[in-house]
């Protein structure tokens, strides 16, 4: 999130700067990848008396402000993410559901040139790898 502070981040999309709000964006900073309940947890180690659907809304108007990244791998719940801005994709277990970061492998973002646009402006590309993570390779490997 550079060097802003969560409140300038806040600010600076035109939001109210609140507890919950600020509780949400550190906690989307230290779980890279978290899903709602994992966030909710987090923001109640700080907010204990936050309720649901406080986290709910600040998660929506965070994502909405493009302030948080909501990602949600298919058949997956939806996770959230601090890396915006910088169009970089995900590897995701078959396995345990683990998700991890991955560049774009040439340039600026290579991913935006569509063979076809069929007249869209193109803004976004999101593209997800899928396999098995090496936690899970070695799980299985050691049960055969």
């Amino acid at each position: 999130m550079g060097n802003e502070t969560y409140e300038e981040l806040l600010r600076g999309a035109s939001l109210r700067v609140t507890r919950p709000r600020v509780a949400v964006l550190g906690a989307v900073s230290e779980h890279a990848h978290a899903d709602t309940e994992t966030i909710l947890g987090a923001v109640r180690e700080r907010l204990p008396d936050v309720s649901h659907q406080a986290v709910y809304d600040s998660l929506a108007a965070l994502s909405a402000a493009g302030i948080v990244r909501r990602i949600q791998p298919s058949g997956s719940v939806a996770r959230y993410e601090s890396r915006i801005g910088d169009n970089h994709h995900h590897v995701v277990c078959r396995s345990c559901g683990s998700i991890a970061d991955v560049d774009c492998a040439v340039g600026d973002a290579p991913c935006l040139t569509a063979s076809d646009d069929h007249g869209f402006v193109v803004d976004e590309a999101e593209v997800i790898y899928w396999g098995t993570c090496p936690k899970c390779q070695a799980a299985s490997g050691a049960s055969k």
